[in-house]
């Protein structure tokens, strides 16, 4: 047997390590089983070099919990380790042996799959054990196994032990302030979470199965069913990111989506296979979820691997902002486990990554565009938030999404914006040479002006996700001679001023006197009144909304752009009143003050009511008042 000290730099590493290695002591296990896994596929590949002699079988690895004597057993039939190994790579703590195993067969494995890179990793063992017992026989012939042991002091033992079978078997003698660990609930849950696609099968217990008799049955029988026990396997060591796409059929994306996110309902949209080897590698899918009301961000997000051992499912830094509403896998080994943000934001190849994952999602939204629009078409409400939202935060994106960024009508007809510009430059160009987009956000609320703009055969897009005023925003700047306004923002001839002039019925000086009497009954401190000639028949009385004032106040709102403060300003509107309206006439020469205002009154709640401004005593004094103009 022998005896020494750690080879560390400070006085006791255990409790720094139990305190200050990872901010959470459940990653023990994923380090562990890590190890293991990467001490697995070391045996699997020096057996396909010719460098283990005879059969290795199927190796697997087995979780043990053992409640009474407090112990967790992880065990592996890989590789193992000599004493001298041992010394090495577990008394040598920076020394990590998968580096130097990947550096020493780099030339003749094509993908070695190692994890490597944990550095400490089998001593967070000790953030949860009080004492570690490692029990381990090499590949190598004519070895002897040894037994390890250390009880959290620099001090550990060394000696041969009996173990038939290669691999190691690590015993964390558990601390009795992390007995939590023991139960097994909460160790599957852990091993679920973190081992889930681990690339060897992990064996933690057993399971009931119900499987169908083998005895024959009588004609018109149904077999016996009977109970048996089967080791239980909590991993699929082959998810679908690791394959090639043309090994995969739509049903098995669906399935992997299931596996992903059992609690999922909703089928995806649709997926996007990513697999690149240069200049980094990665691979994984993304799922388009159909975004619905009720959907938590903060659940069923991307979650990220590295060789198929989870790290985090916050991937703010590796996928772009605009695509965390997506769901999915992204696996690379370019990233380390112990991932930061502070790495994130400085680490090139996770900025490259972060380019490439938008530039092969707009690629995918193209494709589909191109070989199915109506399909594309008809999903586009469930998508059109993610999309916009790229538009405005990724110019590449943008600059991509031209080809298959939808603009939808009021009447379910939808348009790419060149198109949409080609269709009705001719009849939507005013007098300065500008096309005026028209849009309207409630297709109920504004029908009126919808009906009225429909009329003189213009177009009307309905654009009514949370931040089209800053995507009109973007688009105004970008675009030559285009400008957006939403229907309700004037009456109609002033939204796209032609040449035409509409002469007053009311003389400047009629209008002088007019102008005052509705001002005086009507808010000032909400309402700007604005005498306009219009057609006839018009109404009496228009109420818009400022274009420049309510968009600034949207992108308030929303954040990210507007103006300073425009949030906290009150609603503002123009009054337009229609010169032209013979009510208006009416109110003009009305002799009697009370009709006069009886009538301003009316005509100004039919203006609100219009624009669904009329509401609670304003909107029953309205109805009263209505009746009673009928019965005279």
């Amino acid at each position: 047997m022998a005896t020494g000290n750690i080879n560390v730099t400070a006085e006791n590493i255990f409790p720094i390590i139990k305190k200050f290695l990872y901010s959470d002591h459940e990653i023990f296990l994923r380090e562990l089983i890590s190890n293991a896994t990467d001490a697995t596929l070391k045996l699997k590949h020096l057996s396909k070099l010719g460098e283990v002699k005879g059969e290795i079988g199927e190796p697997i690895l087995e979780v043990k919990v053992d409640k009474d004597a407090k112990e967790i057993r992880i065990i592996d039939q890989g590789i193992g380790m000599t004493g001298e190994e041992v010394e090495k790579y577990i008394n040598q703590v920076a020394f990590s042996g998968a580096e130097e195993f990947v550096e020493k067969y780099k030339d003749k494995v094509e993908d070695s799959g190692i994890i490597g890179h944990f550095g400490l990793g089998f001593y967070s063992a000790f953030m949860v054990a009080d004492r570690v017992e490692i029990f381990t026989k090499s590949f190598q012939e004519g070895s002897k196994a040894v037994r390890w042991e250390c009880d959290g002091s620099p001090q550990y033992t060394l000696e041969e032990t009996d173990k038939a079978d290669r691999g190691t078997e690590i015993v964390l003698h558990i601390a009795e302030d992390s007995e939590e660990f023991l139960d097994k609930a909460k160790i599957e849950g852990l091993l679920s979470k973190y081992n889930k696609f681990m690339p060897i099968p992990i064996k933690f217990g057993t399971r009931e199965e119900t499987i169908k008799s083998e005895e024959p049955v009588a004609e018109g029988e149904e077999p016996k069913e009977e109970k048996v026990v089967v080791d239980n396997f909590i991993n699929n060591p082959n998810p679908a990111w690791t394959k090639k796409p043309s090994e995969l059929e739509d049903e098995d994306y669906k399935n992997f989506y299931r596996e992903l996110y059992p609690m999922q309902f909703e089928e995806p949209l649709f997926h996007i296979h990513l697999n690149v080897d240069y200049p980094f590698n990665l691979t994984g899918i993304l799922y388009f979820p159909k975004l619905t009301k009720n959907m938590d961000p903060q659940k069923d997000k991307i979650q990220l691997y590295q060789n198929q051992v989870f790290v985090t499912d916050n991937v703010e830094g590796i996928v772009p902002d605009f695509l965390q509403m997506l769901r999915g896998v992204i696996d690379s080994p370019d990233i380390p486990l112990n991932v930061s943000r502070s790495y994130l934001q400085a680490d090139g190849a996770v900025k490259k990554i972060s380019s490439y994952i938008t530039r092969k999602v707009a690629d995918k939204l193209a494709s589909l565009f191109k070989n199915d629009r109506k399909s594309f078409e008809e999903k586009w409400d469930d998508i059109k938030v993610i999309i916009e939202y790229g538009m405005l935060s990724e110019e590449k994106f943008f600059e991509k999404a031209q080809k298959f960024a939808l603009y939808p009508t009021v009447d379910g007809e939808y348009f790419i914006f060149d198109e949409l510009i080609e269709k009705i430059k001719d009849n939507q160009t005013d007098k300065d040479g500008k096309t005026v987009v028209l849009y309207a956000s409630d297709k109920k609320a504004q029908h009126s002006f919808i009906e009225a703009a429909k009329a003189k055969n213009y177009e009307v897009l309905l654009l009514d996700s949370p931040i089209v005023s800053h995507l009109i925003q973007k688009l105004e700047s970008t675009k030559e001679n285009v400008s957006f306004v939403r229907v309700d923002g004037d009456h109609i001839d002033n939204l796209i001023k032609k040449d035409e002039n509409v002469v007053s019925k009311l003389s400047e000086e009629e209008q002088e006197t007019l102008k005052p009497i509705i001002e005086a009954n009507v808010p000032k401190e909400n309402y700007t009144v604005q005498l306009e000639a219009m057609d006839s028949n018009a109404n009496p009385f228009i109420i818009t909304i400022p274009e420049f004032m309510r968009r600034m106040k949207e992108m308030s709102a929303t954040g990210g752009g507007g103006m300073f403060g425009m949030g906290n300003m009150p609603e503002m509107y123009n009054l337009v009143v229609n010169t032209n309206n013979d009510m208006v006439a009416s109110i003009l020469n009305e002799k009697d003050e009370t009709v006069q205002k009886e009538l301003i009154k009316q005509g100004f709640d039919l203006a609100k009511l219009s624009q669904n401004l009329l509401h609670g005593e304003e909107l029953t004094n309205f109805i009263k008042r209505s009746f009673e103009m009928i019965k005279k």
